[in-house]
């Protein structure tokens, strides 16, 4: 089997340092991030505009290790986990997941808000948030994370994941 991925597009944001940015979306509410298309990608942003949220798909292309075993930067207890059961940006594949605020789009520009994301990211695509369908019902499990909403929002990366 064979893998291809296309990068579709550039994320522009404010964090320039893999040091001190929000390690989730919720501990970047009120910032703001232009994602810049190629060209040959424009007519796919056609009536993506009328969904109020997005799925960002992209490739954490500063990350030059991998573990199966780390230490998340939410973690209360400093405990080492698997990375499966964490959000770390050292995933063997590398690729990161963002649910953001859509803004506007116009012409190849997508203007989203609540971005965790490192300026020059590659954008390897985009999705709708639906609510209905993404809506999960139930009950639900959190596995060892205990921070809370406000703590979470609060958490800055360090140099942890840096080579």
């Amino acid at each position: 089997m064979n893998i291809n991925l296309k990068q579709i597009a550039t994320i522009r944001s404010p964090f320039s340092d893999l040091k001190n940015m929000p390690v989730q979306p919720v501990g970047a509410k009120d910032t703001y991030a232009t994602i810049e298309f190629k060209d040959e990608f424009i007519d796919g942003l056609k009536d993506l505009d009328g969904f109020s949220h997005v799925y960002l798909i992209y490739y954490f292309h500063k990350i030059e290790m991998h573990s199966l075993s780390v230490i998340p930067f939410n973690d209360k207890t400093n405990t080492s986990r698997g990375v499966f059961s964490t959000r770390t940006p050292m995933h063997p594949n590398s690729i990161g997941l963002s649910v953001v605020k859509l803004i506007g789009v116009e012409k190849n520009i997508v203007t989203v808000q609540g971005i965790d994301i490192l300026d020059g990211t590659p954008l390897l695509d985009i999705k709708p948030h639906i609510g209905d369908f993404d809506r999960i019902e139930g009950e639900i499990k959190n596995g060892w994370m205990k921070s809370s909403y406000q703590e979470v929002s609060e958490i800055r990366s360090d140099e942890r994941f840096i080579v």
